[in-house]
């Protein structure tokens, strides 16, 4: 199919599913919970980490940091104690276990109270097109206080080709607003236009299906040849077509 045509496709998926009814089936419903700020930041930055296999499976995780953080993340990441955090001792999400979740809590109460919180340390320089850089310097950040070795593996770096497909998953919920409910736009220092689609292997193999992805592997690569395709579909909102390539992939099985 041509570009017009190609676009009125997703755009019509976009629509289908960029509303309301996808937050009863997706981890973005754990953040929804909350209405403070900070607090959906680190609902949503806690989830979208454990986001990979069953997605069931992943929402019950997620509920389960939330009660240990006892429905107020911030407030609990930011004045806990080191017993506080003996009730996580029994948490696992495949490899996620209590000892990462350790290191996030206190990973995120220096960057709060260092860096100025996740969006600071998340934003991007005027010349960057796309999150890479500043996704490899706040993993940087995030783990300069004293840390589990193998928690690091936990947040992806971009500068290693890592798609990093769930942090970046996290970026769309805080930075992109169209007013459909489902994503937040609370990062207003941000601008959707430099959003990169969060790419996995739904939406890798639609994405080939469809002519806009050649290369064979999901790494940060195949994401800027994705982003140069989703960004002459619309300049401003180009990762709105994650929408279509997922819901296309998880629920309508296109690939």
């Amino acid at each position: 199919m041509n570009q017009q045509d190609l676009k009125d496709f997703l755009d019509e998926k976009v629509a289908l599913y960029n509303n309301p009814s996808f937050i009863e089936v997706d981890p973005i419903q754990i953040p929804h919970q909350f209405s403070r700020k900070e607090d959906i930041e680190i609902a949503g930055f806690l989830t979208a980490t454990i986001s990979w296999g069953n997605r069931k499976m992943i929402i019950q995780n997620a509920s389960k940091m939330m009660e240990l953080l006892e429905h107020s993340p911030y407030d609990f990441v930011m004045n806990h104690q080191e017993n506080d955090l003996k009730s996580f001792e029994n948490f696992v999400h495949r490899t996620f276990n209590s000892f990462d979740l350790q290191q996030f809590i206190k990973s995120l109460k220096h960057i709060y109270q260092n860096y100025d919180g996740l969006e600071n340390v998340l934003s991007i320089n005027d010349t960057s097109r796309n999150y890479q850089i500043s996704i490899h310097h706040f993993k940087q950040l995030f783990f300069e206080i004293p840390n589990h070795i193998r928690t690091q593996k936990h947040i992806s770096d971009p500068l290693k080709n890592s798609a990093a497909k769930r942090i970046n998953m996290f970026l769309r919920w805080m930075v992109r607003n169209d007013n459909s409910g489902v994503d937040f736009g609370i990062w207003k220092t941000h601008n959707p236009a430099n959003l990169s689609c969060p790419l996995d292997v739904h939406s890798g193999n639609v994405a080939r299906k469809l002519g806009i992805l050649k290369r064979a592997q999901n790494d940060w690569k195949a994401l800027e040849e994705l982003d140069k395709k989703l960004r002459k579909l619309d300049k401003n909102d180009p990762v709105k077509y994650d929408f279509a390539l997922f819901g296309l992939g998880v629920f309508e099985k296109f690939s």
